[in-house]
């Protein structure tokens, strides 16, 4: 079975061609920059790389047209035929409280997403325009959606509902989401199987960290809180994102300083986290070799808030699950940024929590333990790998 993963934002494909029975990458890129005056596009596999190609590409339909011409191409594709396409499987954000496992796409799904739309309404209408590109470009394919928020479906009401007037619940459906479901279900596994452990059986600390970021307790399998939110806003320090906030400070702002709804979304969104802190960068690399080169001390208290705020969170899940088997680091920032690990591992041996400094200081792209023999908890590397857990949903999913 081979499976073309898609993850559409309003401009840009992300896409994999995955084969299922290796579960090898057959061929990826992406097309961005959709509808503007010049496109890029990029395509790779084993034997060919074409980067960033200028093209015109208006629509997600014609992207994905250039998508399925680059993988049947006589020269360069990895297949004969469009018929060796089994199956779609789409990254989806937003659906509520309608699902909670992944889904074959239908009617009602579209239906479900475009009622969603006002919860998330950059990541919904992107993701609306992939499931309509397929059914335009391949009308007979069946495709499968992931939710980011599915996985969060199991959290109990204690943990996803807010202290509000139950009104804003019941007839707007304000409360915990929680997002990154697919990366935090993926490495949970992955953990189990590295382990040797049964999943069912196992808590799981689970510290997703990219330029979005975010935590979640995982007890048997299933999320029982997580630290984003009605949005992906709420919780640890992010790139550009400010995470926990006094929630009368956007009031302020607009009351005080005179600031626009929109003027105070776009600070707290795009100009604050770690961008707002060192006030020079969002990109984590370069506030890591602020530190390290040059003991930049804006990286050093940014970077200090970063680790501190990762660290309140572990220590509340620890308590939620009433103590932990297993902590894992994952995501662009948790795999490859060491001196964050140990920096958010200092300090919490009382939580059975013992870091081997020369092991986490090791680069490689493989799982990886982290913590000495002697640590009650297990500290791990793994690698997430979304487009992977898609292919797997979808492949479940249909295969019914």
């Amino acid at each position: 079975m081979n499976i073309l993963v898609l993850n559409c934002g309003s401009s840009s494909i992300k896409y994999q061609f995955i084969n299922m029975q290796s579960q090898d990458v057959m061929a990826e890129g992406i097309a961005e920059r959709i509808g503007e005056s010049t496109a890029l596009f990029t395509y790779k596999s084993a034997k060919y790389t074409r980067k960033k190609q200028e093209l015109n590409i208006p629509n997600h339909e014609t992207g994905l047209q250039l998508i399925i011409d680059s993988l049947l191409d006589s020269a360069n594709g990895v297949i004969s035929s469009i018929d060796a396409i089994d199956a779609v499987g789409h990254r989806l954000v937003h659906a509520g409280e309608h699902y909670s496992d992944a889904v074959q796409v239908t009617d009602h799904v579209v239906e479900v997403m475009r009622e969603c739309i006002s919860l998330a309404p950059l990541h919904n209408p992107a993701n609306l325009k992939g499931i309509e590109a397929v059914k335009h470009n391949m009308p007979n394919m069946p495709q499968c959606g992931v939710f980011d928020t599915a996985f969060h479906q199991t959290m109990p009401s204690m943990a996803y509902l807010y202290p509000l007037p139950m009104e804003y619940y019941w007839e707007h459906k304000i409360r915990r989401y929680g997002f990154h479901g697919t990366s935090h279900k993926y490495v949970s596994q992955k953990a189990a199987e590295f382990l040797g452990k049964d999943l069912s059986k196992l808590k799981i600390i689970s510290c997703h960290l990219g330029n979005g970021a975010s935590i979640t307790a995982i007890e048997g399998g299933k999320s029982v809180d997580t630290s984003m939110g009605l949005t992906p806003l709420e919780g640890l320090v992010m790139g550009t994102r400010c995470g926990d906030i006094d929630p009368a400070i956007p009031i302020h702002m607009q009351q005080q300083l005179g600031l626009s709804v929109d003027e105070v979304n776009s600070i707290l969104n795009k100009k604050s986290g770690m961008l707002g802190l060192t006030e020079m960068s969002n990109d984590m690399r370069e506030i890591e070799d602020q530190i390290v080169k040059f003991q930049n001390p804006a990286a050093i208290q940014a970077h200090d808030v970063y680790c501190y705020r990762i660290k309140k969170y572990i220590g509340s899940y620890f308590a939620v699950l009433n103590g932990a088997d297993v902590l894992i680091f994952t995501g662009g920032v948790g795999e490859r940024m060491p001196i964050m690990r140990s920096q958010v591992c200092q300090g919490l041996e009382a939580l059975g929590i013992i870091i081997d400094e020369t092991e986490n200081a090791r680069f490689t792209d493989e799982i990886q333990v982290l913590s000495t023999p002697e640590s009650k908890m297990v500290v791990l590397k793994v690698p997430t790998n979304e487009e992977l857990m898609i292919a797997l949903e979808t492949k479940r999913i249909l295969g019914k």
